[in-house]
């Protein structure tokens, strides 16, 4: 195990472990104390309090789970959709073949960020709509990587062999498919995660993805640009966040990133 997987993984559980147990310590993020506006940093509130006297730290950790679990959900939503359809095309061809590669190139077609705001322009600050969205915008690339190599792995020897000797898909699915494909689809889902995290800090940003009073990343850096010459901490507490979840994202994939090659 690499000294770069071993910091990512540390760093990224620390992120994990600050989203879920702050909230114990700084329970609500929606309680407002205007007499408290923009009240510095103390042992109680390691990082001060915002515009409307809410707690930053009860923010952060928030907006902090709300990134990680939508964005997590998407990915796998995305990844197992864009799997199942990869793996139909390359079994059953044809018409199935056909149907779905040209679905998948009607939504390659459309910029992956044009569809998110589509989405986030439904959704009006929802949820559903939005994680839809985000799942849609990805599906494609594991739908392509997996049809692709599953194709190749289905005329192999090893496969015909399999199949000579009467084991079924599933176990061609588990012996073969799967231990050629998986490092190359977690290196893709780690990116996905992080690319999901950056999109809906961006549409949080530009004002279009979660809506207030829910904290979220883009948005808490949104409200903090007013304030900035005056509480600077307010700004750089989320995109410190936000580096630090994507840096750690980035040391993991080096590790997954060599395997799918020495597995290609």
């Amino acid at each position: 195990m690499s000294l770069s997987f071993k910091a990512g993984a540390a760093v990224l559980l620390l992120v994990v472990l600050f989203a879920l147990l702050a909230p114990l310590v700084w329970s609500d993020p929606a309680v407002q104390d205007l007499a408290r506006f923009l009240a510095g940093p103390s042992w109680q509130e390691p990082l001060g309090r915002d515009q409307m006297g809410r707690s930053l730290m009860a923010r952060l950790a928030s907006a902090t789970r709300l990134s990680l679990l939508l964005g997590s959900l998407c990915v796998l939503t995305a990844a197992l959709l864009g799997c199942l359809l990869g793996w139909l095309s390359a079994w059953r061809g044809g018409w199935v073949d056909a149907l779905l590669r040209s679905l998948a190139d009607g939504v390659l077609a459309l910029p992956s960020l044009l569809l998110v705001l589509l989405f986030s322009a439904m959704a009006q600050g929802g949820f559903t709509i939005l994680y839809l969205g985000l799942a849609m915008a990805q599906w494609v690339e594991y739908y392509r990587v997996v049809r692709a190599r599953s194709r190749t792995l289905l005329a192999s020897p090893q496969v015909e062999a399999s199949r000579l000797l009467g084991f079924g898909n599933g176990y061609v699915l588990r012996r073969h498919l799967w231990p050629e494909l998986a490092p190359q689809l977690l290196t893709m889902m780690a990116f996905g995660l992080a690319g999901a995290i950056l999109t809906l800090s961006t549409l949080g940003f530009i004002g279009v993805g979660i809506q207030p009073p829910t904290p979220e990343l883009g948005l808490m850096m949104t409200e903090a640009l007013p304030h900035y010459q005056e509480a600077p901490r307010l700004l750089l507490a989320p995109i410190a966040v936000m580096g630090v979840m994507l840096l750690a994202l980035v040391l993991l994939n080096q590790r997954e990133a060599r395997h799918a090659r020495l597995a290609h």
